[in-house]
């Protein structure tokens, strides 16, 4: 720890790289809530286009995180690496304003997921190289926070945009367009103001990806197995805005529930977080598992928005947890020189695990109705 200090135990980095997450968050929310829309009512496609698309756009950044993470730990230098991924994913965005097909879109956005899949792992460990371990919790906390709060102000600024211009075209172009300013300004910032952790600027020694993977410790292996397990129950947060929506939730009323969710989730990071560094990693995981299932319960009771806005507050809490947290127990479970590696790893098997538990999810809602993946998914909890 030789960087300047914003608090006992926290390098600026992690302040600055939180500004960045806002401000590409910000640009992100502005966007991809709309993609669907713009793909059907403006481009013509068929809902069979939107979901190849996602389908990419998730299989993608799973696929490049943990090759992100392993060439980060054997280059030595990260910055290089989450410059380069947030420089794509702003490039990205800017093709999805001037689209005007759909293979357009797809392009565009498998660029700015494979962006996204270069630059988080290294992110992940220039964090954990920025914090003392008493703290690490407090400082992913207090970047996720920050990226959250991005998905607040995003949304809000394409409503009043589209409030203004409308829902046509000109209206949906006039938000990617406006959306493109911030993703670029968080490339300046990172470029201008992020460290290269000293810790990250060598490479003691030379190993391959396999045996880099071999080679992590038993404890993270034995985690990785539970977390797998327990993602076979995360299925898409797409999943509890419908149930809210065929639940006879207006549609307005729905996106603020979205906003609810957002600022419980900004509100939490922090303090759970840091409830981490005080009582350990293991407990507030422990709990944040057990607070899903109870959440999966409530949604198959909830009928009024009231009900859904206490679950969706919850949620945000929930996954506050699970990000924040679990991202510090993966620090603290990796050594310095193979924790982009470990970061990858990690968020690829999560990935991966997510696509297979929303087809069954919704595979299972269709067959047998809402109840069913419900109280799995809380069953597995």
């Amino acid at each position: 720890m030789v960087g300047k200090q914003i608090v006992k135990g926290i390098e600026n980095n992690v302040l600055v790289l939180g500004v960045v997450s806002f401000l590409t968050d910000v640009s992100s929310e502005m966007i991809f809530p709309l993609i669907s829309v713009f793909l059907t009512a403006i481009l013509g496609a068929g809902k069979e286009i939107v979901g190849i698309i996602e389908g990419i756009a998730d299989s993608i950044t799973s696929i490049v995180e943990i090759l992100s993470g392993y060439f980060s730990d054997k280059k030595g230098k990260r910055k290089q690496f989450v410059t380069f991924g947030y420089g794509l994913s702003s490039f990205a965005k800017a093709g999805i304003a001037i689209s005007t097909a759909w293979w357009h879109v797809l392009i565009a956005r498998a660029l700015e997921r494979v962006g996204k899949g270069i630059r988080t792992a290294p992110r992940d460990a220039i964090i954990a190289a920025s914090a003392e371990s008493s703290v690490r919790g407090k400082a992913y906390g207090l970047h996720r926070a920050m990226d959250t709060l991005g998905a607040i102000v995003g949304p809000a600024i394409a409503y009043f945009l589209l409030s203004q211009f409308g829902s046509t075209e000109t209206g949906y172009r006039t938000v990617f367009t406006v959306a493109i300013l911030p993703a670029f300004l968080a490339v300046v910032v990172l470029l201008l103001f992020v460290r290269e952790p000293e810790k990250a600027k060598t490479t003691r020694e030379k190993f391959s990806f396999w045996q880099t993977l071999r080679e992590m410790s038993p404890r993270y292996k034995t985690f990785l197995k539970i977390s797998l397990f327990f993602s076979l129950a995360y299925f898409s947060f797409a999943f509890f805005i419908l149930r809210a929506y065929e639940s006879g939730i207006r549609a307005e009323d729905v996106l603020l529930l979205y906003i609810v969710y957002n600022i419980a989730y900004a509100s939490a990071a922090i303090p759970v977080g840091s409830l981490s560094d005080i009582i350990g990693r293991k407990p507030v995981i422990a709990g944040a598992f057990a607070l899903y299932a109870l959440i999966c319960a409530g949604f198959v009771f909830a009928s009024e928005w009231l009900h859904f806005a206490a679950l969706f507050a919850i949620y945000g809490v929930f996954v506050a947890a699970d990000e924040s947290v679990n991202k510090a127990f993966i620090a603290d479970l990796s050594t310095e020189e193979k924790r982009g590696t470990a970061m990858g790893a990690y968020n690829t098997a999560i990935g991966a695990a997510y696509l297979p538990a929303s087809a069954i999810a919704g595979t299972l809602w269709a067959m047998y109705g809402v109840s069913v993946p419900f109280f799995l998914a809380a069953g597995i909890g």
